[in-house]
């Protein structure tokens, strides 16, 4: 009835060969002559202009802030399948996504096997995660015994990365109750690590993988997103928080916060981290 009208009657790609993610933030994004559309006013991540944008190539848009979106381009991002997560600035929060749709769901079935099997498929991929985070494959079988381990772990590099700056660590403390309590290195890990859990939830989103179903953490909602995020904790979330804290007390003017998701979406865009985070997603999950 309709044909032609927003490329409905084209075929879909499948996933395994689209290109992934796309960043838009600061304009519309819409639907021209059967295609998706943006319009960037500039000023921000994306460079002014309009842009013709793939939608049968990609996997997930990335909104950022200054977005806006309308219902044709949500029906053409929902017929091609193609996923849309409202972001902060460089993907350092995921304020909400629709169901990607995908054309496959392997990495969801095999998440639901291996979790549901506590006694061998949870710790074997809890197991991978520590092997990842720590360079080495511990011999452990208990998630106790692992946890502590990887406890004492974090405490070492805590006290090495602050050194290696320059900044004063006095240890991991923060109170839910009052948050800025806490001294400027604690503010900002807790500002980094909320930046990271948020690039973590939409390689989740991408990936159509159950963010209830964690390895290590289980009793959060988003317990897979945790898992994925403390993977990056050594090498990127511990770093550029105390490299913030340190920034924010030669600038206090700037605050800690503010300093804190700026070199956090920095750093997970210059890394593409995001997409890291997917690759690490479909290798914990893999046959073997």
């Amino acid at each position: 009835m309709l044909s032609g009208r927003l490329g409905l009657e084209t075929a879909r790609l499948p996933h395994a060969d689209r290109h992934g993610l796309i960043y838009l933030d600061r304009g519309r994004l819409g639907v021209e002559s059967g295609g998706l559309a943006f319009a960037c006013a500039g000023g921000g991540g994306t460079p002014a202009g309009e842009y013709v944008i793939p939608h049968q190539s990609i996997s997930l848009v990335m909104l950022g802030p200054g977005g806006s979106v309308s219902q044709d381009a949500l029906r053409l991002l929902a017929r091609h399948g193609v996923a849309l997560a409202a972001v902060g600035e460089d993907g350092v929060r995921c304020y909400t996504a629709q169901p990607l749709l995908p054309d496959f769901s392997h990495l969801a079935r095999r998440q639901a096997r291996l979790w549901a099997d506590e006694k061998k498929g949870r710790i074997a991929v809890a197991r991978r995660m520590y092997a990842l985070r720590l360079g080495e494959v511990l011999p452990h079988r208990d998630i106790a015994v692992l946890r502590g381990i990887e406890g004492a772990r974090v405490k070492e590099n805590y006290r090495l990365v602050a050194e290696k700056l320059g900044v004063v660590w006095n240890g991991r403390r923060y109170d839910r109750a009052d948050p800025t309590a806490a001294d400027l290195p604690n503010q900002a890990l807790n500002h980094v690590a909320s930046a990271v859990e948020g690039a973590a939830a939409i390689a989740v989103a991408a990936t159509a993988t159950i963010p209830q179903l964690g390895f290590i953490h289980e009793e959060s909602g988003q317990s897979f997103v945790l898992d994925v995020a403390d993977l990056f904790r050594d090498d990127l979330t511990v770093p550029t928080a105390f490299r913030a804290a340190k920034a924010a007390r030669a600038r206090p003017d700037l605050g800690v916060e503010r300093l804190a998701r700026r070199m956090a979406g920095e750093a997970l865009r210059k890394a593409s981290v995001i997409a890291a985070m997917i690759d690490r997603i479909k290798t914990l999950l893999e046959e073997g």
